[in-house]
């Protein structure tokens, strides 16, 4: 809706002048929180003038499940399953956080080679985490192929999830003192199996999405974040490295046995605009592919016999006191603050989710940038809700 005002007599202004006096409206408009390119139930309040974007403000809260007083009234032991349900795209990952951190304060020995399978499906559930984000967000931009390309090869990680512990989503696989169960048999050579297939489709992912002319133009130059701007705000993962922060968890404070293993942390360079552009964000996930496929080769060639797990009390009590714990999940750093009184569940336990302060960055990202690329923007920061609300 636009509020002119002519002053000028029109037979007055000459052909291709404009009055200098034209004055439009300001619209409010909504986005989500049923939007797709949105991710979930996300609702992002868009002042626009015209096609510019004046202001883009999130409103999150959709999804709030308490998920953090619930562990109030639940053991450690129980508490696991909500972790799934956080980043559910990553479930493992969250799995392994909290394990780590109520085993850290709790001073619980891991055996080896559950902390190898660790790495495996951390790894693995990586790699399925950023093939959805890949996936859709070529959806977004307007290419259909590449989802399902991605999950084409996501459905083969998923199925050695579920031959390990029956789940396909939500696994609470990774528990406090190593893992559930031991793997099946013929497990190794089916995961090496899927890694000697999936390997040469990133190159695949590259030719089709990646290198695509048009792709480029939506996302090169587009909602870039620079370095001092990505610290500013907090963000972690590939939105922080997509800035060419060299910043990674399992390298600088490495964890279960991470730092045995040889890989590279990829970064952002600018190849088709500024540093820390939605390009950089997009193309640092599909390289953390290739690396995660060299862990995982790594771990299996390094996986030993022994126990899975550790012996730990069905009612564990923690002692009293309090620790911080994070790991490198696919959005950056997951961190599980937990406050102990001595009893078998936590005082207090606050969850740092990475969904919740990338997703901050979005109103400095999309202010006086055109409304169609507040999709490109969100899509490249790669927000879970389930996360962001808790």
């Amino acid at each position: 809706m636009k509020e002119i005002e002519i002053h000028a007599q029109p037979d007055l202004l000459h052909e291709g002048e404009i009055a200098s006096d034209i004055r439009t409206e300001e619209l409010l408009v909504n986005m989500g929180p049923q939007h797709p390119s949105t991710h979930g139930v996300l609702r992002v309040v868009l002042v626009t003038d015209g096609e510019l974007i004046l202001k883009a403000t999130p409103h999150i809260g959709y999804l709030h499940r308490c998920a953090e007083k619930i562990a109030e009234n639940v053991s450690y032991r129980q508490y696991t399953p909500y972790t799934d349900r956080m980043d559910y795209l990553a479930a493992m990952n969250n799995n392994l956080g909290f394990a780590l951190a109520v085993e850290k304060m709790g001073g619980i020995e891991v055996p080896e080679r559950a902390q190898y399978l660790r790495v495996i499906f951390a790894e693995l559930n990586r790699i399925a985490s950023h093939l959805v984000a890949v996936g859709s967000y070529g959806l977004d931009m307007g290419a259909f192929t590449p989802f399902l390309y991605c999950f084409r090869e996501r459905e083969w990680i998923v199925d050695l999830f579920e031959s390990v512990c029956g789940a396909r989503l939500t696994y609470s696989y990774i528990t406090i003192g190593g893992v559930r169960e031991d793997i099946p048999e013929g497990f190794v050579s089916q995961c090496k199996e899927f890694l000697d297939f999936f390997e040469p489709k990133i190159r695949e992912y590259n030719d089709l999405l990646s290198y695509n002319h048009i792709f480029i133009n939506r996302t090169g130059n587009v909602g870039v974040c620079p370095a001092d701007m990505a610290i500013g705000y907090g963000l972690t993962g590939p939105c922080l490295r997509g800035s060419g922060v060299k910043w990674d968890l399992r390298k600088n404070t490495p964890y279960c046995k991470y730092d045995e293993f040889d890989f590279d942390v990829p970064v952002g360079d600018g190849r088709f605009g500024a540093v820390g552009d939605c390009w950089d964000r997009y193309f640092v996930r599909v390289m953390e592919m290739t690396q995660s496929v060299r862990i995982v080769r790594q771990a299996l060639e390094r996986l030993s016999d022994g126990p899975v797990s550790a012996k730990v009390p069905r009612m564990l009590k923690l002692p009293a006191g309090e620790i911080y714990f994070e790991v490198e999940n696919p959005r950056g750093q997951l961190g599980f603050y937990i406050v102990s009184e001595g009893g078998n569940s936590p005082y207090r336990l606050k969850v740092r989710g990475p969904s919740f302060c990338n997703l901050s960055v979005l109103e400095g990202l999309a202010k006086n940038c055109l409304l169609a690329d507040i999709a490109a923007m969100i899509g490249s920061l790669d927000v879970v809700m389930g996360e962001v609300d808790r």
